[in-house]
């Protein structure tokens, strides 16, 4: 079978996809756009998102990619900072309040009814690889107002390359991203089966069940998604007496995003004797680490040309198996950032430090532990990531949020994702049999999920939010913490 993009309602050849991407590109032209115009592209997946932006990209365009959820107010904040001269958007999308509009369905019929064929020319992305703002992305904001992150072309799809070889796509793969193709996840695999010239399936990924359905139509051999979407497949099909009739193609569960827990890993393993494939990367530095079917430990090894090494706090490399920050050296690197008046502030090549603790075995594999949030405790300094990484291995998934405390300097909320309903005083039990006194819990606040933010992280933003409310409504009464409320 030839490349194809399948969707729930179509199933498109990838050429005749290129073709109408082209004849997209020629209209683009008619609106004013030339190489190096930025354009702001802010629509969900579909089989058209696809089509416009290899469209934007063999027109040469600075890609401004939005996140089809935001308001109108953060998409006009990045319209003015970007200062781009036209704005695409689908339905779901609010646009910004000022500048020029143009509906994804609009290019795509005015592509489709030009007086001239479609030209059959191959697609040509030569341009917009050279140029420094080719891809404009956005940071997370969990630490502030989200940064334009400027990557050229040729590196981000140069990181791509490394990452489909190390994984092991080919072209008779079908690819079915359940992610959101305006992050770096889900555009990654969007261009990997470009790049590869596999089938891609454009799935509702919100809607795992249906999602599933397209799985085993399409004969889908690789899953990407976050641990989140893992857990609700699994507890779709575990319900069912054949758990595997959606997936029995499939021969990668790749995972990413978000911390992937040993509990999950060990369900996969059990259901269909494959476990789920973690990664490490950032939208900064790109695709870093991949565990692969011949190497399925932790985050994996770098891939070629990747250098990554754990330091301690004077910057000193520590040995094998040494906790400590992970640095990178990429040669994918981001271009930088934008400045506040939209120009690049260049980003300084080399070895960066990343903000996360880690360790590297032996063999070279990667083990992410999560962020290097410091908080002070009693006399201690803890960092909740550790202690949640430390709760996983003991089968708790948690999710630790320092409150500012004027006595103890901080208080410690625990929240418990546990969907068998189970009560605060047998978590509580369970976690301080594992923690030290100083570690432990001032709060456990049990729930069947944790609230996630678009990228299917843990929304540490509203989980902050909601352990100060707790804290007001129901205030700590000073002890150790073992004894604490």
């Amino acid at each position: 079978m030839s490349a194809t993009v399948f969707a729930p309602d179509s199933a498109q050849p990838l050429a005749e996809l290129e073709r109408s991407a082209v004849g997209v590109a020629e209209v683009l032209a008619d609106l004013g756009v030339h190489p190096g115009t930025r354009v702001l592209f802010k629509a969900d997946n579909s089989t058209a998102w696809v089509t416009v932006l290899l469209g934007l990209a063999h027109a040469g365009a600075s890609i401004v990619l939005v996140d089809h959820q935001d308001k109108a107010e953060e998409t006009t904040r990045i319209h003015r900072l970007t200062r781009a001269a036209l704005s695409i958007v689908d339905d779901d999308a609010t646009p910004p309040t000022e500048g020029e509009t143009a509906h994804v369905y609009q290019l795509l019929a005015a592509a489709a009814s030009r007086p001239s064929p479609v030209p059959a020319g191959p697609l040509d992305l030569d341009v917009w690889r050279g140029l420094p703002d080719g891809l404009i992305m956005w940071s997370s904001g969990s630490t502030g107002t989200p940064k334009g992150v400027v990557k050229t072309g040729a590196r981000f799809l140069k990181n791509l390359e490394r990452n489909a070889t190390q994984i092991g796509h080919r072209p008779d793969d079908v690819l079915m991203p359940l992610l959101p193709f305006s992050h770096q996840y889900g555009l990654s695999m969007v261009l990997i089966a470009w790049l590869v010239r596999c089938s891609l399936v454009v799935a509702p990924y919100r809607r795992p069940d249906r999602a599933l359905r397209l799985a085993r139509h399409t004969g889908a051999t690789v899953l990407d998604a976050t641990p989140a979407t893992y857990r609700s497949i699994w507890n779709l099909v575990t319900r069912r007496a054949d758990p595997l009739a959606d997936l029995r193609s499939v021969r990668l569960f790749c995972s990413g995003a978000a911390p992937l827990g040993p509990t999950l890993v060990d369900r996969y393993v059990d259901l269909c004797g494959k476990p789920l494939l973690d990664s490490y990367g950032s939208t900064e530095l790109g695709n870093i680490s991949f565990a692969t079917e011949d190497n399925p430990v932790a985050t994996g090894r770098p891939v070629e040309g990747m250098g990554v090494r754990i330091v301690d706090e004077a910057g000193a490399v520590v040995g094998p198996d040494e906790i400590g920050e992970i640095e990178v050296d990429s040669p994918d690197l981001m271009e930088g950032y934008l400045d506040p008046d939209g120009n690049l502030a260049p980003a300084e090549q080399g070895w960066r430090r990343t903000g996360d603790f880690g360790r590297m075995d032996a063999h070279g594999n990667l083990f992410v532990i999560g962020r290097k949030l410091a908080v002070h405790r009693m006399g201690y300094t803890l960092y909740p990531e550790r202690i949640e990484a430390r709760m996983a291995e003991a089968g708790c998934s948690a999710k630790v949020i320092a409150v500012p405390d004027d006595r103890r300097g901080s208080s410690l909320v625990f929240f418990v994702e546990d969907e068998a309903g189970g009560d605060v005083a047998s978590w509580r039990e369970k976690i301080c049999a594992v923690l030290p006194a100083y570690e432990q819990p001032n709060r456990v606040i049990v729930m069947d999920r944790l609230p996630l933010n678009r990228n299917g992280k843990p929304d540490r933003k509203a989980l902050e939010e909601q352990a100060a409310r707790s804290i007001v409504d129901k205030p700590l009464a000073w002890a150790p913490a073992e004894l604490s409320l």
